[in-house]
């Protein structure tokens, strides 16, 4: 088995061949198909921005914490089993092949990739977490910018649908806006569904002096969502009520006019 000494290898035979001799003019790196079970650090090459690793019999990923700059990583068909930790700070990331591997768990590799707000092309199929029913649903969600997810276009009805799902406090905040008023229940796949109020904890600053509605009481949440959820509905409704002037008849117009007036259209909106 090749470890970290035939990657360093292997990477600079790629150099000499390629006539590169700065580590700053390394933008690509072709390590596939090598058999590698470890990669050395490749943190000195602080342009790189394409790398593929696929191929290989890696079980985890630690010689990538400096390189911010990759925007295409390719990581396919290799042992990786966890990649939490590792992959979080590439938030340039584009396109990401993480499919056949033995990834597992979901909840933990999709919040690896949370940050990630520039990723359009994501594969993570052939690995035990895809078996999930909701998987599909669940990434399409949590990663809204993913545009191609496992080699499938992402469509509209497929993020309205996970968004009604997985973030129920959100569609709950825009179902109030929309119609106007608030609401007790959340739509959740076409039916009503009774949601609590988002779970808080209570700190008060000490101090002497109280103030009314408890002004200087700090709350925190264990879910930002669940912030914006709280705030949005503190807010008072508001409403505004149209009408067009232009339809309505003066006091003289009455008069002249013989035939029935049209009843008036007025418009009324409402926003938390």
């Amino acid at each position: 088995m090749a470890g970290a000494e035939c990657s360093a290898q292997v990477i600079e035979d790629q150099l000499k061949k390629c006539s590169i001799k700065r580590n700053v003019d390394v933008s690509e790196l072709y390590i596939a198909r090598k058999g590698l079970t470890e990669v050395t650090d490749l943190s000195r090459f602080k342009m790189l921005r394409h790398l593929w690793l696929n191929h290989n019999k890696l079980r985890k990923i630690t010689f990538l914490s400096n390189n911010y700059r990759l925007s295409e990583l390719y990581l396919n068909n290799n042992e990786l089993v966890d990649i939490s930790g590792a992959l979080r700070h590439l938030t340039t990331l584009q396109i990401l092949m993480l499919h056949n591997n033995q990834l597992t768990n979901l909840e933990t590799a999709v919040k690896e990739l949370k940050e990630m707000t520039c990723l359009q092309v994501l594969n993570l199929f052939q690995n035990p977490l895809s078996q999930d029913s909701m998987y599909r649903l669940y990434v399409v969600c949590l990663l809204p910018s993913v545009q191609l997810l496992d080699w499938r276009r992402v469509t509209e009805k497929e993020k309205e649908t996970a968004f009604n799902i997985f973030s129920p406090e959100r569609a709950h905040v825009l179902q109030s806006l929309a119609f106007g008023r608030r609401v007790d229940t959340v739509l959740v796949s076409g039916k009503r569904s009774k949601k609590k109020a988002p779970t808080l904890k209570s700190k008060t600053v000490s101090g002497s002096h109280e103030f009314v509605n408890n002004l200087h009481s700090k709350t925190s949440f264990d879910n930002p969502g669940d912030a914006a959820f709280w705030r949005a509905m503190q807010r008072s409704v508001m409403q505004f009520s149209l009408v067009d002037w232009s339809k309505i008849p003066t006091s003289k117009q009455k008069r002249l006019e013989d035939k029935a007036t049209e009843a008036l259209e007025l418009l009324t909106i409402q926003f938390r």
